[in-house]
């Protein structure tokens, strides 16, 4: 059996917390009595903490070998933060939940990526991680599914007890990946081969993150789109049980189905278009999504509106999920400093989303639905005046990278990719 396809069954059942029970939760508290100011507060509390977390995992991602040892522990915090949800509907009790939740999915990032780099090596992380991504879509399909055909049955509830099953899948589909298939060197990005080197090798200072100015970019731009983009889905959910009470769950699950189907098509296209177009194009295109995904969110609070909005969303998402850490990789390849790369990104982004649930929540309750739908999405505006700003010197860095990393030893994964 190929090591990655276990590692693709961890990406499958690895279904994204945050993405995916998110919107059920808000749609399982309202109906408890909780407002969207309150909703938006807890989800906020949670995208703090993991914002928080995301660096310091993944500069452990890099430091140690046992790297699957990251995924078991990020999966035992999703068990136990799902069976909390069961058993209560208090605010601290889901609030710990919650920031269980976002430790875990703050972990999980990183120790994929590790993984990934670690068995096809850098040349075919991008063709890697897309198949990855477009497992843990498949994932998420499955779980939205099941989840809305359990919450029209049997009440929200039993939603997250499915998020439980699946972390212990997660869990025995890790560690079938065999301990020596993950190279422990080229999984936090140094190009160094113990069999054929047996002298010592030292990654770079952390300070390299801070001379990559493309990186410094990538976050940044990062960080204003996700201020807009993360609260978009549970208020879409939220906005459409409002006005359909009888249909919530299954709503919900239309929402993350349909965004689902189209992230797992554009991230199995990924690695082909940024090889075609690089990242740089990819990286724009993703961006101009958010703009056209508001508007259709303010107009078509129906539905049939479901389509269009969550169509925008996958196809931006999809394509956003292999792109950036594929550009990460690119950028820090060499330096030992990839995945702590990778979690630095993340959490510069995840400031901009921690904050998005409460600026929408806000706004929501003040104006309405659709002037937050609108105000969120107009806020890509300043994402795409960086990023074009910047255009020249990120491709200019990304083509002096491309002929440094031809010089470096790469892993031989003919066996992985035939």
């Amino acid at each position: 059996m190929k090591p990655t396809l276990p590692l693709l069954a961890v990406s499958f059942f690895a279904a994204d917390v945050q993405a995916g029970a998110g919107p059920f939760l808000g749609v399982y508290l309202q109906a408890q009595g909780w407002t969207t100011g309150s909703i938006g507060t807890l989800l906020t509390i949670g995208s703090v903490i993991g914002m928080l977390v995301t660096t310091p995992a993944g500069a452990l991602v890099d430091a140690i070998y046992h790297r699957r040892a990251v995924v078991v522990g990020a999966n035992a915090l999703t068990i136990v933060a799902a069976c909390v949800i069961c058993l209560s509907q208090h605010f601290w009790p889901i609030t710990l939940s919650q920031i269980a939740t976002a430790i875990a999915g703050s972990a999980m990032g990183p120790a994929l990526t590790g993984l990934t780099l670690g068995m096809a090596g850098r040349k075919n992380f991008d063709r890697q991680y897309g198949r990855n991504q477009a497992a843990n879509h498949a994932g998420n399909i499955a779980v939205a599914a099941l989840s809305g055909v359990l919450g029209w049955t049997f009440g929200i509830r039993y939603v997250f007890g499915l998020a439980a099953a699946f972390g212990v899948a997660c869990v025995v589909s890790v560690l079938l990946i065999p301990a020596e298939a993950v190279h422990r060197h080229y999984a936090r990005g140094l190009a160094h081969d113990d069999a054929t080197d047996q002298s010592l090798v030292h990654a770079d200072s952390t300070r390299v993150l801070l001379r990559c100015r493309p990186l410094l970019v990538l976050a940044l731009v990062l960080a204003v789109f996700s201020l807009g983009n993360s609260a978009m889905l549970p208020l879409y959910s939220l906005a459409l049980a409002a006005a359909h009470r009888n249909d919530a769950s299954a709503i919900t699950a239309a929402n993350i189905v349909v965004s689902q189907i189209v992230m797992l098509i554009a991230a199995a296209c990924s690695s082909r278009a940024i090889r075609r177009w690089g990242h740089w194009w990819i990286i724009l295109a993703t961006l101009i999504m958010l703009p056209l995904r508001g508007l259709a969110a303010a107009w078509l609070t129906t539905p049939l509106g479901i389509l269009p909005v969550q169509l925008f969303d996958g196809l931006g998402s999809g394509l956003r999920s292999v792109a950036v850490p594929a550009l990460v990789v690119h950028l820090l390849h060499g330096s030992g400093r990839v995945n702590l790369g990778q979690g630095a990104v993340q959490t510069i982004e995840a400031a901009g989303g921690a904050l998005s649930p409460l600026l929408g929540g806000w706004l929501a309750r003040e104006f309405g639905f659709t002037v937050a739908f609108i105000a969120l999405g107009s806020l890509a505006a300043i994402s795409l005046i960086v990023w074009i700003a910047q255009g020249s010197r990120i491709r200019q860095a990304c083509e002096t990278r491309s002929g440094e990393l031809e010089k470096m030893p790469d892993i031989d994964a003919s066996a992985l990719f035939p």
